[in-house]
């Protein structure tokens, strides 16, 4: 373990040169004891759905000092993918019209450790963390109803990433004390076709970017598909509606723009993709998650109607 602290001031510095919309650092410790039964109730309720890898190692993601030994700081990190004044497919969710998340938040965590001389791992939804929880715990943002990480007055177009630092900070950050930062807001509820949001959180089951990413049954349940609608690969209707949600200043990175071949597809188009044009269109893509057959059977009950 490094012997030398990490500057709080200046790592946020590098994360902004960098790109990142959000930074803030979280001194480590064991996740409450309330916030893991009610992760472990969830899971054990069904609402993840068939996302196994949810119930696995929570050993893990309750006590991070098991993931990365000798962990003294967690810096958590937010980039956006809102596509500001851009266009968009309107088919996809607005977080995959790009480059995949995983390959561009990855190089820039690891640019990131390198400018502050961090030692440690970086993470980006690919490992057992809590990251909303951390995002929170550093001061980011708060939880919605809608159960994602809400940036007070830019919302929750974002990505989330975490470095898990071997070396102590000067400063850390602390997490915004709003007993209900909803109050009485249930525009993301309203705004939710199928009922997965409610007072009690989300039930993956019900959502629509679970049941057209996530879920490997052959068939979708015929109450989902009336609700559909223009979306075939995910839903943002949810985060859409949240009245914290703005556009960014600047202009979107260019890594999540929607190319423009993506943007010529047209709904006679989707309903005859291709194995090669999916290929072609989504080399790089996040899309690649919900695979050809999965895709082209969201198309199919879709019914190609990709325009709002």
């Amino acid at each position: 373990m490094s012997s030398g602290l990490l500057n709080s001031e200046a790592v946020k510095a590098q994360a902004h040169r960098l790109g990142f919309s959000a930074c803030g650092l979280a001194r480590p410790h064991d996740v409450p004891t309330e916030w893991a039964v009610r992760y472990e109730q969830w899971i054990s309720e069904g609402r993840h759905g068939q996302m196994s890898y949810l119930q696995n190692h929570c050993d893990l993601r309750f006590h991070p000092s098991l993931l990365v030994p000798g962990v003294q700081t967690i810096v958590s990190v937010a980039l956006s993918y809102h596509p500001g004044g851009e266009p968009t497919q309107p088919g996809l969710a607005w977080y995959a019209q790009g480059e995949d998340y995983h390959t561009v938040m990855r190089r820039l965590l690891h640019q990131l450790m390198e400018a502050i001389g961090g030692e440690g791992r970086c993470f980006v939804d690919t490992a057992p963390v809590l990251e909303k929880y951390w995002a929170w715990q550093a001061g980011l943002g708060f939880i919605g109803r809608h159960t994602q990480l809400v940036i007070p007055r830019q919302g929750s177009a974002f990505f989330l990433g975490e470095l898990f630092c071997t070396q102590q900070a000067d400063a850390y950050d602390t997490p915004l004390n709003e007993t209900s930062p909803c109050g009485s807001c249930r525009r993301c509820i309203d705004a939710c076709p199928t009922g997965a949001i409610s007072e009690d959180g989300m039930d993956a089951r019900r959502c629509l970017s679970y049941l057209t990413i996530e879920s490997r049954q052959e068939e979708m349940p015929a109450w989902a598909t009336p609700h559909l609608r223009e979306c075939f690969y995910g839903c943002d209707r949810c985060l859409r509606a949240c009245p914290h949600l703005h556009a960014p200043s600047g202009a979107p990175r260019q890594e999540f723009r929607a190319s423009p071949e993506l943007l010529g597809m047209t709904p006679r188009d989707w309903q005859h993709l291709t194995p090669e044009q999916y290929d072609t269109l989504f080399r790089e893509s996040a899309v690649r998650r919900a695979r050809y057959e999965g895709l082209k059977r969201n198309i199919r009950l879709n019914g190609g109607k990709t325009n709002t």
